[in-house]
């Protein structure tokens, strides 16, 4: 059952400070020395100081563990720490875990962070090789065997039937591709800067699990990123105008596997965003009409799409259109197909820089911001906004 009212959290909590470290193909040094980075870049953008942090949240995938990367970067105690599963899934879910916190009064400071060398270390891309005895682990069993190995493999399933259901060609995921790299190519911190695409490049790359060609699957990247979050009321004392934390959802649907949830009534909509749409629009009390720019999680094109119609954007098999006609700018730091693969921190950023009005592709007006996790998994979303 999804949320029936508004929730208590939105307007308490902003976004006050983001830093990254490059992103890279082979990073040269460790995982812990990444997010170190990427925490007192954003701790320096916030005008904080470590001593200033009293919590952290990551992912459950994170090999940086809150206390290590605390002593690491110089941080003392801490009242509060925590981890959210489901890789990209759970993006948004520590910006909205740093919210509660502040608005509870458990911790003044939180840092967000996610660092990994993934390309030069763990390859998603690589297949599942191994995975020790877990329930989740079990329900891969019935994947695995017939050669759904891999993320790309996954996600074809679900591009497939959508294709089918709407009479569509292979080619409508193509403008995401496009368009993030459009973006990219503007941007310096991305890994595609000045190496925009066409429909054309699109379609003559090689397919990798058809109806996914290589320029439908994101990056793989060796990177840190680090989001600050306090209060409200703090962050319009510090350096940057805060991006405030408008409402914070997390979704699971019913039937809900983890890349797998091929046993639903039907694979061409994304259910676990559908119940984030819900508890956004109602928390924050705005719309589709209302947002003026879109941070995606694009790690495959097909459920950009699928995201833009749950939201309700546009109708069911409406999103490569809505996108060819650039309806609303999405993913204007080249999203992870683009600039890089942060499972989705990146993009959280960009969000941040929109509002703020500093990014290198700025929406003229930008006042409204919605962000996106992990799709595919029990996922999460934000609506940031600017201060008023």
């Amino acid at each position: 059952m999804s949320l029936r009212r508004p929730d208590g959290l939105g307007g308490r909590a902003a976004v006050a400070g983001i830093g990254a470290t490059e992103f890279s193909k082979d990073s040269g040094r460790s995982e812990l020395s990444l997010a170190v980075e990427a925490v007192r870049a954003a701790l320096d953008d916030a005008g904080l100081t470590p001593g200033d942090v009293d919590g952290l949240v990551t992912f459950t995938m994170d090999t940086n563990p809150e206390i290590t990367v605390a002593q690491a970067a110089g941080i003392g105690e801490l009242t509060f720490f925590s981890r959210v599963h489901y890789g990209g899934g759970a993006a948004c879910a520590t910006v909205q875990q740093a919210a509660l916190a502040v608005a509870s009064g458990v911790a003044e400071v939180v840092v967000c962070y996610r660092a990994f060398n993934e390309r030069s270390g763990r390859r998603f891309g690589s297949g599942v090789q191994q995975r020790e005895p877990s329930a989740e682990g079990a329900a891969l069993g019935w994947q695995l065997p017939f050669g759904l190995l891999t993320p790309a493999s996954w996600v074809a399933m679900a591009a497939q039937r959508y294709l089918h259901t709407y009479g569509l060609a292979p080619e409508v995921f193509g403008h995401v591709a496009v368009t993030d790299r459009r973006y990219a190519a503007n941007n310096p911190a991305a890994y595609f800067h000045g190496k925009p695409i066409t429909l054309a490049d699109h379609a003559a790359s090689r397919w990798i699990a058809e109806p996914l060609r290589l320029l439908d699957c994101c990056q793989e990247t060796d990177g840190g990123q680090a989001i600050v979050v306090t209060t409200a009321e703090r962050a319009r004392d510090l350096r940057h105008p805060p991006a405030v934390v408008l409402a914070a959802a997390q979704g699971a649907g019913r039937k809900q596997e983890a890349m797998t949830s091929f046993y639903r009534d039907g694979l061409t909509g994304l259910p676990e965003m559908g119940v984030v749409a819900r508890q956004l629009w109602q928390t924050s009390g705005l719309r589709p009409a209302d947002i003026d720019v879109g941070i995606l999680y694009d790690h495959f094109t097909p459920f950009v799409l699928m995201q833009l119609e749950e939201f309700g954007f546009c109708g069911p098999g409406e999103g490569g259109d809505f996108v060819a006609a650039d309806a609303l700018p999405i993913n204007t730091h080249g999203g992870q197909l683009g600039e890089a693969y942060l499972h989705g921190m990146n993009g959280i950023a960009e969000a941040v820089r929109q509002l703020r009005g500093t990014s290198v592709n700025q929406i003229p007006g930008a006042a409204r911001a919605l962000v996106t996790a992990g799709t595919g998994v029990p996922t999460s979303g934000l609506v940031l906004g600017a201060d008023t």
